[in-house]
């Protein structure tokens, strides 16, 4: 989880940023007490609670990562089909 108000935060993102360019996701995780209280219940950050803000954020991850391999997968060419 990303805590992005304290510098070594902020210094470990632009690093990170800086190595892996375009490969980095744009989607954080911000610290959130929901998805930290959420295994103590035993149930997974997305079920929780519904509401969450980390829970959006997770979908919002989940997406940006099918995105990324449906744009992948539709920018190779020659995909073993037969036509």
């Amino acid at each position: 989880m990303f805590d992005e108000r304290t510098n070594l935060a902020q210094q470990v993102a632009a690093e990170l940023k800086k190595y892996f360019g375009e490969k980095l996701c744009t989607t954080t995780i911000p610290r959130n007490i929901r998805l930290a209280e959420a295994p103590s219940h035993g149930k997974a950050a997305l079920v929780y609670d519904v509401r969450s803000r980390g829970r959006r954020v997770y979908i919002r991850l989940a997406k940006e990562l099918l995105d990324r391999q449906a744009a992948m997968a539709g920018g190779s060419s020659g995909s073993g089909e037969a036509a």
